[in-house]
């Protein structure tokens, strides 16, 4: 019986194959990376879900108050090492730079190493004052204190898996961080009924045991990615001379990720002021418990989406580098094409089941599920303008020109989404329903600013400097 081999495509096979095949190709892996993932934040909230109803509710809240400001001090880093991994080792091997491709990403990855601890520090610091003013219900900060500390302790193997996924990802070979980061979250899944549950003889931790099995899990993969990237069976490879901080090239890649930094965290900060604002609706702990649950489901149907953004980024990002511009502009039409086609698909799914899947993961509690049900219903009509919004912000990551991608989600958290949420769930008294159409409202137009931004055409330059003339 013949085996299939699965393999990463070649950089001709992204320059030349053909565009739908090579991009799911690539996307596929990406895809059973990201269900992977989304299913540990399904464990997360089934097994916690599965503890005494009240603690139940309050553990679910905390994760989802907790998330947002984790994500803020992480998204600075992983924006900028994420966007800058990506548009330089994606655009030198286009180019057939491969030396410089390595020594591209062996730079970034050693900044966002010192980052993380730093940031790490920091985060244990100061979020318990954060979280005082995000929810004022008592059961709900203390389990999201008690969530996020743990977590920040090991921030840095939080960077680690994400930044050899982007580095990996460019170059085309998304299998072999499937493996590694897979791997690291089945570990997750795994070992949460033992520490949140209590199951073989180990003491129930509740919400504690979320953290310390996400902890775990992801030192493993961290310590995976690195053996991998100093064995020197990857294109990629981690050689300690090269990650030696080089002041022009990180000036450089200030220049092409500062922007996405400062557009992940002011996204992410504006999450945590949306957990603000749901924090102060009048039965918030129903709320935030609702909304994470629906938040998580929602995550299930948006790996397929984030698996095609994957190879759109790589496949853009070479094209430009190997000067394929026709090449380019096939892809973008074809990709956005796909991707809104997909979020059409899936929102209709979404609608039909929303109800038993909220059910799934919290049964007894009545009010989180209709509150989860109505978030789904009311999100799912603006989901498919979220294929523009997807497609731009991969577009431009590939291209290495953020500053759109800063604007896009600036405009959607804090122009549109923040704003209206709060105007339409207490101003014009709609409650949590006002909170799920302001959110869906701003995907609806950042979606349409997103294809403006496109049809402009300024994706159309590379960052990679042009290689000197032979003497």
């Amino acid at each position: 019986m013949a085996i299939v081999k699965f393999r990463a495509p070649t950089r001709e096979e992204i320059l030349e194959g053909p565009i739908l095949r090579t991009m799911i190709r690539i996307g596929g892996p990406a895809v059973l990376s990201s269900l992977i993932f989304t299913l540990y934040n399904l464990a997360d909230a089934f097994w916690i879900g599965r503890l005494p109803a009240q603690e139940a509710g309050a553990a679910v809240a905390g994760i989802q108050v907790s998330w947002p400001l984790v994500w803020f001090l992480i998204s600075f880093v992983s924006g900028f090492g994420g966007a800058a991994v990506s548009a330089f080792v994606s655009q030198y091997i286009g180019a057939g730079r491969f030396s410089e491709a390595n020594g591209a990403f062996n730079q970034l990855f050693s900044i966002a190493l010192i980052s993380g601890v730093v940031l790490g520090a920091l985060g244990f610091a100061i979020s318990p004052w954060l979280l005082s003013l995000l929810v004022k219900e008592g059961g709900v900060a203390e389990a999201a204190n008690l969530y996020i500390s743990i977590v920040f302790l090991g921030l840095p193997f939080m960077l680690i898996p994400g930044l050899f996924y982007f580095g990996m990802a460019a170059t085309g070979d998304t299998i072999t961080p499937l493996l590694v980061n897979g791997g690291g979250t089945l570990l997750n899944i795994l070992l949460d009924p033992f520490f949140v549950l209590g199951w073989g003889g180990l003491p129930r931790m509740g919400i504690a045991g979320a953290a310390y099995a996400t902890l775990i899990s992801q030192a493993v993969a961290s310590v995976a990615s690195v053996l991998i990237l100093l064995s020197g069976r990857t294109r990629l490879r981690l050689v300690l001379p090269e990650m030696r901080p080089d002041t022009k090239f990180v000036l450089r890649a200030l220049r092409v990720g500062m922007p996405a930094a400062v557009g992940q965290s002011s996204v992410a900060f504006g999450f945590v002021v949306l957990m603000g604002v749901i924090g102060r609706l009048p039965d918030a702990e129903a709320a935030l418990a609702g909304y994470g649950i629906g938040d998580r489901v929602l995550g299930l149907l948006f790996i397929l989406t984030e698996g095609i953004s994957v190879g759109l980024t790589t496949m853009v990002g070479q094209a430009l580098g190997a000067e394929r511009f026709a090449r380019a502009r096939e892809l973008v039409k074809k990709g956005l094409s796909l991707l809104f086609g997909l979020l059409a698909m899936e929102a209709l799914i979404l609608w039909v089941l929303r109800t038993p899947l909220v059910a799934l993961f919290i049964p007894g509690r009545e009010d989180v599920i209709a509150v989860g049900a109505d978030f789904i219903a009311i999100f799912a009509a603006g989901m498919p303008f979220l294929g523009a919004f997807f497609s731009a912000q991969a577009i431009f990551r590939g291209a290495g020109h953020n500053v759109p991608t800063m604007a896009l989600g600036i405009l959607r958290l804090w122009a549109l989404r923040i704003p209206l949420s709060y105007l339409f769930a207490f101003p014009l008294g709609w409650g949590d329903k006002g909170v799920w159409w302001g959110m869906s409202l701003s995907n609806v137009i950042s979606g349409i600013v997103a294809l403006g931004l496109l049809w402009g055409g300024s994706w159309q330059r590379r960052v990679v400097e042009v290689p000197p003339e032979p003497q």
